[in-house]
């Protein structure tokens, strides 16, 4: 056995190709994501008719609310996703931050869009793990 010392930060594997490919992904997936909160919002802004809500819920809001909401927090994602893409940390930094909110806002619009919202916050997830466990790219030079 060797006693030379690790130079693998603490807390971070050797083998960190997952969370980089992760990352890549994510700002992929943060684009996607973006494009379709903007054409939620775009389709509630137009159509009033076309979401219809499930039951009494604590979060309802005006659907015109709703589509602003998906529409300007669609438009962040999507430059955020972008920054990533071009490798900016701060882009990495606001990608956790609005995929947070971006996962909120769609648990709070379950009612509209169970399914789509489910789906949406599952990626949001990994979205969010995927930016946070990349950081020896954000370590090195």
């Amino acid at each position: 056995m060797s006693s030379t010392p690790s130079t693998t930060p603490r807390g971070t594997s050797s083998g960190s190709g997952w969370a980089a490919g992760g990352t890549m992904f994510a700002g992929v997936l943060m684009v996607v994501s973006g494009v379709f909160a903007i054409i939620e919002g775009i389709v509630a802004l137009a159509n009033d008719e076309v979401y219809q809500h499930i039951g009494n819920y604590t979060f309802k809001f005006d659907l015109t609310t709703w589509g602003w909401i998906h529409l300007v927090v669609g438009v962040l994602v999507l430059v955020a996703g972008a920054a990533i893409l071009k490798g900016s940390e701060a882009g990495r930094i606001a990608g956790i931050a609005l995929t947070c909110l971006y996962v909120i806002f769609h648990f709070m619009w379950l009612p509209y869009q169970p399914l789509w919202s489910l789906i949406a916050i599952a990626i949001g997830v990994f979205v969010v793990w995927a930016l946070c466990t990349d950081v020896q790219r954000t370590r090195e030079p």
